[in-house]
C-alpha cells in the first residue's frame, strides 16, 4: 500500500513540475493573446449608410464582441498581443449601425505600421 501511494505521490509531483514549467515559461516571455484575427484590408470597403450587417458579416465573420451605443447595435473585431520584452500588436474595429442595421460609423485602430489605409471612394 505505501509502494502504490508513494508512486501516486511521484506521479502528483511530476504533474505539478510540468505545471509550473509551463506557467513559469507563460510568464516569463509574457506574451498572450486577446481576440480573434479579421481581415483588417477589407476595412476601406465598409460604406457609411451603405453596407449593412450582413456584409459585415461576409467581409469579417462575426464579430469578437457586440454592444449598445445610445441605444444602438455595435460590433466589435479585435486582435490584441501583448508581450513584455516586444512590441504591443493590436488592431481593433468597431462598428456602429443604425437600427435598420446598416453603417452608421466606425473606427479603425491599428498598432502595425505597414502602409496607410486609404478609403475607397
Amino acid at each position: 500500500m505505501n509502494e502504490i501511494a508513494s508512486t501516486s505521490n511521484i506521479r502528483n509531483t511530476s504533474a505539478a513540475m510540468v505545471l509550473i514549467a509551463i506557467l513559469a515559461s507563460t510568464t516569463l516571455s509574457g506574451c498572450f493573446t486577446v481576440g480573434q484575427e479579421f481581415a483588417a484590408s477589407r476595412v476601406p470597403e465598409i460604406k457609411i449608410g451603405e453596407t449593412r450587417k450582413q456584409d459585415i458579416s461576409e467581409m469579417f465573420g462575426q464579430p469578437w464582441r457586440t454592444g449598445l451605443e445610445d441605444g444602438h447595435p455595435t460590433w466589435t473585431y479585435g486582435i490584441y498581443r501583448y508581450a513584455v520584452f516586444g512590441a504591443t500588436d493590436t488592431q481593433d474595429l468597431l462598428i456602429r449601425f443604425d437600427n435598420q442595421g446598416v453603417v452608421r460609423s466606425y473606427s479603425f485602430n491599428s498598432t502595425r505600421v505597414k502602409q496607410p489605409i486609404t478609403r475607397l471612394e
